[in-house]
């Protein structure tokens, strides 16, 4: 095993020396340079394993280096050990097999957040606030979340082990689950907001994403759609083809998607709408925040540069490269980046990444004008109305609404898992169905006695939060939540939550905008579709 690090070691350094050359169609000479630096570094490897003060193995050194090394291209380049690479090729697949849960670390905790309909788990009676104390007999409380997916996860028709903790109940509950086939959807929601208002949530882009927003579109249009909201809020992106199928249902034929371009000639690529979609000829609102990222942001980015979607919310991450996945040794991967995107008008949409603090910390998301800073005129780009859009800050939406910022106290209940319990607690106690329609000030009061009862909250705490107005209203709308998530499913949840959703009911008031926004589009008709600078503004 040790000798076989030691070649690992020089293998991923020899990687390190060939990726420019390699990437540019040479093959890597081996110079004296090279040996002199491959000798220096298979030294350090030896040393740091056999001297340093504490066990470290030939692996960790191994990858410490690729990592650093990594850090010193750009943010996105990244290697993916063995583990982390099958994890990444296991969520772009279309299905698993496990048991048929959405599960979450809540107060240390593994938690049923949600059973989907028709699983395993369903058919077993697993409940929304059920806590996996146990899996195959190994306690749930030191492992990680992915660490415990991986666990539930296993071969079709295999049996997993597991006990629950249920509110009401002194014993937990043994059980033998039988994994089976469970679709990964990536639309997660796609329902009637209103009788005229489609809703589509998309939370990344896999294999299918484009199939599935297909059909959900057509679900909408068979339900009366006239007008659509498209949520791609903390949407981290995925895979480039998707993001081109998706945005190929909105565009007219011919339109610019995105363009790519880097150093070698098969990274110059240009990506148009193929027109094999029904035409979607309703008014969009397009939802993003800094959680909207990469193949998101390509999506975005083609809907506000033609005028075909008015996008709301708060400015998107920024990430404008193309990573490409190389296979490597021992099971392990490379995500390189080896291109930059553009949108239709010409935008690099990449935040400057000198400063890894500033880029995580998102300080220099958005347009100039709306971080303060003076405008580049290379950074200006128009819409195919002519409309002003900027490079270098992300997707700066048409309209910027801010969501509420929650209170500590109403961060706490949330991180305590307060909400969902209670509502499990008080279910085990009432008979509640999709129609509950409780007196809200009474079952707030209780929340807050049983908040007293659990030690969550002093009586100081409590009668300080909750005489708040706001507060109360929030602590109702969690409740009802998990109320209508346990009685009637994850779309009943959401659509309460979505009546609380500050930029989601700005967004409702914004079609007449749209409206405009579509009716100038059609005045130009399908030859301006290439992000060209026509004048005519909203």
């Amino acid at each position: 095993m040790r000798r076989s690090w030691r070649i690992a070691a020089i293998g991923l350094f020899l990687l390190a020396l060939g990726l420019g050359g390699l990437l540019g169609d040479r093959l890597l000479a081996v110079t004296d340079e090279t040996r002199d630096s491959l000798r220096l570094y298979t030294e350090l490897v030896n040393v740091a394993h056999d001297r340093y003060g504490a066990n470290v193995t030939y692996r960790d050194i191994v990858y410490s280096s690729v990592n650093g090394m990594l850090r010193a291209l750009d943010p996105h380049t990244a290697f993916l050990s063995p583990e982390a690479y099958e994890g990444m090729r296991e969520k772009q697949q279309t299905s698993f097999y496990g048991l048929g849960i959405l599960v979450g670390v809540r107060n240390g905790q593994l938690t049923v957040i949600s059973p989907l309909e028709g699983t395993p788990a369903s058919r077993l009676g697993i409940q929304a606030g059920d806590v996996i104390s146990t899996i195959e007999g190994e306690p749930t409380d030191s492992m990680s979340l992915d660490e415990a997916v991986g666990k539930l996860k296993g071969p079709k028709g295999t049996q997993v082990k597991i006990t629950i903790s249920r509110r009401g109940l002194e014993q937990p509950l043994a059980m033998s689950v039988t994994r089976a086939e469970i679709p990964q959807t990536t639309v997660r929601q796609a329902y009637m907001l209103n009788p005229t208002t489609g809703y589509v949530q998309l939370t990344e882009f896999a294999r299918g994403t484009g199939r599935e927003m297909a059909e959900a579109l057509d679900k909408l249009r068979k339900s009366g759609m006239k007008q659509l909201v498209v949520d791609l809020r903390n949407n981290g992106g995925g895979l480039l083809d998707q993001a081109i199928e998706v945005a190929d249902q909105f565009l007219p034929e011919e339109s610019m998607i995105v363009q790519t371009k880097g150093r070698t000639r098969d990274s110059f690529q240009s990506y148009k709408a193929s027109g094999k979609y029904p035409a979607l000829d309703v008014p969009v609102v397009v939802l993003v925040n800094e959680g909207t990222a990469s193949a998101s942001e390509i999506l975005s980015g083609a809907l506000q540069d033609h005028d075909r979607g008015l996008v709301v919310g708060t400015p998107s991450w920024g990430k404008g490269l193309v990573q490409t996945v190389y296979n490597l040794s021992y099971g392990a991967g490379l995500a390189l980046t080896t291109a930059k995107y553009y949108t239709p008008s010409g935008r690099l949409i990449q935040r400057d990444y000198s400063s890894y603090y500033d880029y995580y910390t998102h300080a220099d998301a958005g347009s100039p004008e709306l971080r303060g800073k003076p405008v580049d005129a290379k950074e200006v780009f128009h819409t195919d109305l002519g409309r002003t859009v900027y490079g270098g800050g992300g997707i700066t939406p048409d309209v910027i609404v801010k969501d509420d910022e929650l209170s500590p106290f109403e961060q706490f209940m949330l991180a305590r898992n307060a909400y969902l319990n209670f509502a499990v607690d008080y279910g085990s106690r009432n008979k509640l169905t999709k129609d509950w329609n409780p007196d809200q000030n009474k079952v707030v009061d209780e929340f807050g006695r049983w908040l007293l009862k659990e030690k969550l909250a002093t009586q100081a705490e409590v009668d300080k939060n909750l005489s708040q107005k706001d507060i109360r209203d929030y602590s109702m709308l969690q409740i009802r939540a998990e109320v209508a998530n346990a009685t009637a499913g994850q779309e009943a949840r959401h659509r309460v939550v979505a009546s609380g959703d500050k930029q989601l009911q700005q967004a409702l008031g914004l079609f007449d905008r749209a409206s405009t926004m579509l009716a100038q589009r059609r005045e130009l008709g399908p030859k301006v579709n290439q992000g060209t600078q026509t004048k005519g503004k909203l």
